[in-house]
């Protein structure tokens, strides 16, 4: 054998082994996930971003607290993004915007319907500062516009809804005269006492009388004592 045989057969066999060896992967193989420790990712990446919301809530204006404290006024479901004209209408009641000299309720309503959409029925943060700029003009003539925003923000700022008590009855003549019992006659007269209370079923059914004395006999329950007496 020469030479270049031997040459040729080892570029041979070098060639084979070459196609013969697959490349190695040098990718660790991943783990398999642990549940727990993806719920506790999760729950911190959310505590995360419910402080990061905290912190921006408590960096909200009493302008806007005021706002949304109005909004969700008399209703569970409002969110207090969003404002209806009902409760527009009472929180300028409420905060002196209506002093009914130069705002009035009619005012109110005009510049609300002027700032909300044409399909929409409440108004946003950003509409209630201008439907306000534009009472300020009305509310605050003297003052410059700048002065007369500032004006009414403050009358505005760190308020709440005014809740009203509760309506008494107002007693009337009529309801008196028909509610008092010592006018009562008729069958309706034995339904009371002469203090005025009622007497239940016995003022409203015949009961038996099953003490064996005749009906409207006076000395009921009598004899025992007058025998004992006589002894």
């Amino acid at each position: 054998m020469d030479f270049c045989s031997v040459k040729e057969s080892a570029s041979t066999m070098a060639d084979n082994k070459a196609k013969s060896t697959k490349p190695v992967n040098k990718t660790p193989p991943k783990s398999p996930s642990d549940p727990a420790k993806d719920r506790a990712a999760k729950r911190l990446s959310y505590d995360s971003n419910s402080s990061h919301e905290g912190a921006m809530a408590g960096e909200i204006s009493a302008l806007e607290e005021a706002f949304r404290k109005f909004a969700i006024h008399g209703d569970t479901r409002a969110t207090g993004k969003e404002m209806h004209g009902k409760n527009w209408s009472k929180l300028c009641k409420d905060c002196h915007v209506i002093d009914g000299k130069n705002v009035t309720i009619t005012d109110v309503d005009i510049v609300f319907s002027k700032i909300k959409g044409k399909s929409s029925r409440t108004i946003t943060f950003e509409q209630f500062k201008e439907a306000l700029q534009e009472l300020s003009k009305k509310r605050f003539k003297d003052k410059s516009d700048e002065e007369a925003v500032q004006e009414i923000y403050k009358l505005i700022e760190g308020k709440a809804p005014i809740i009203s008590g509760v309506t008494k009855a107002i007693s009337s003549p009529t309801v008196s005269r028909l509610t008092d019992t010592s006018k009562f006659t008729g069958s309706h007269k034995e339904r009371f006492d002469p203090s005025g209370k009622g007497k239940g079923k016995a003022g409203r059914e015949d009961l038996v009388d099953a003490s064996g004395y005749v009906s409207g006999y006076k000395h009921a329950g009598t004899y025992d004592h007058k025998v004992q007496g006589s002894k």
